[in-house]
């Protein structure tokens, strides 16, 4: 049986754990090393010329981060998995693992903003690699991008602020037909309702600062993918670049990955909740959020994923001073960057959009992620403070 064909149950709490040793503890240990020694020349060989399958230095391999490796690919459904600083340092290796100089990309509208400086501002294009960013929501524009020289196929699905959607299957088989290496990040989602491996994608990242940590107090990054990709992705860029993942930060995301299914089903039913009473409200003009009926992209929200999660925007009918009043008066829900912990967080548009940062997003939106709280306690929140708008 494959590490992928268990259910989440075992993946998450039994999968790989107490193997090798005779001692059996609940939570897994930290091998908080940086090294791993030899006791002969012979030995030592061997080991250094793979380090991908040996203990050799904690840059590349470590116990803690191979089990939570080990894990997340199994939840994604993959051959393999590598962690990540952050985020962003498993977004950067993932694309960089599959372009050279001249290369090209395809990416949606409106992706992470760091996505977005990595392809577009300083970075990639100084490397002579240029990217066309497309309305993903078009399978057609999609395709229609796409170069003789186009390497990469950058996806998110949904996106983190108005949630556009990309039919991963539709772009997966054109992709595998034209030689071209599909990326998607998954953190909104999760591998629990959504696996786009499953769905013909060849690399998933994911931000686990979110839901896969959950307790807001570890920045780490995913990737996940094939056996080959993810191998050669270990051999150059990831020893390469040097952004691992500490012992003790796995060992947190390990710990935050033992009440994931319950974190996302409080966090699903919370969400609905507090969407539907929102849409009753007059001064919403609009609720961006993947499983709204009204969603012109509800049926693919249906066929790709199993639920929706605590990520939603609303766009207001009021002032820009007054949503600014609004978000300050509010208890539950505090102001920050991010998503995904226990916590609830709001972002209001009008913080960050101007010009060339975010233009195209209107300054009327208050990006809402639901936490561990009361779906009630949240929006008698709101509610309390709605005639501030």
């Amino acid at each position: 049986m494959n590490d992928a064909d268990y259910d989440i149950s075992y993946i998450i709490n039994v999968l790989g754990e107490n193997e090798n040793e005779g001692i059996t503890p609940v939570t897994p240990p930290i091998y908080q090393t940086s090294n791993f020694y030899f006791k002969n020349v012979a030995q030592f060989r061997d080991a250094i010329t793979n380090e991908k399958e040996n203990l050799v230095y904690s840059r590349g391999n470590n116990p803690t981060i191979n089990l939570l490796c080990r894990k997340l690919a199994a939840l994604e459904g993959a051959d393999e998995a590598l962690v990540f600083g952050s985020g962003m340092a498993a977004i950067s290796a993932a694309i960089l693992s599959c372009v050279k100089t001249g290369d090209h990309i395809v990416c949606v509208q409106n992706p992470y903003t760091w996505t977005n400086t990595l392809l577009n501002t300083n970075i990639l294009p100084k490397f002579g690699v240029n990217a066309t960013m497309v309305n993903g929501c078009s399978t057609s524009d999609v395709i229609a991008a796409i170069r003789p020289e186009t390497t990469v196929i950058y996806l998110e699905s949904p996106n983190s602020w108005t949630f556009e959607q990309q039919d991963l299957s539709a772009i997966a088989v054109f992709a595998k037909d034209h030689g071209i290496t599909t990326i998607i990040d998954n953190s909104y989602s999760t591998p629990l309702f959504q696996q786009p491996v499953k769905l013909g994608i060849d690399l998933v990242v994911h931000t686990a600062s979110k839901y896969l940590g959950g307790h807001s107090d570890v920045v780490a990054g995913v990737c996940c993918g094939s056996k080959e990709l993810i191998g050669r992705l270990f051999a150059n860029e990831f020893l390469t670049l040097g952004g691992i993942l500490s012992p003790f930060n796995a060992w947190l995301v390990l710990r935050g990955m033992r009440t994931l299914p319950v974190r996302m089903e409080h966090v699903s039913r919370a969400t609905n909740q507090i969407f539907t009473w929102l849409k009753t409200q007059h001064k919403i003009t609009r609720i961006y959020y993947p499983f709204d009926p009204e969603n012109a992209q509800f049926e693919l929200s249906q066929k790709q994923m199993k639920k929706g999660q605590g990520l939603f925007t609303v766009e207001i009918d009021s002032s820009a001073e007054k949503i600014e009043e609004f978000c300050n008066s509010l208890t539950y829900w505090r102001m920050a960057v991010s998503w995904g912990g226990f916590e609830s967080l709001i972002i209001p548009s009008c913080t960050f959009v101007k010009p060339g940062l975010y233009s195209t997003l209107s300054s009327r939106l208050i990006r809402f992620s639901v936490g561990l709280e009361s779906a009630d306690v949240l929006i008698r929140d709101i509610d309390n403070n709605m005639h501030l708008l």
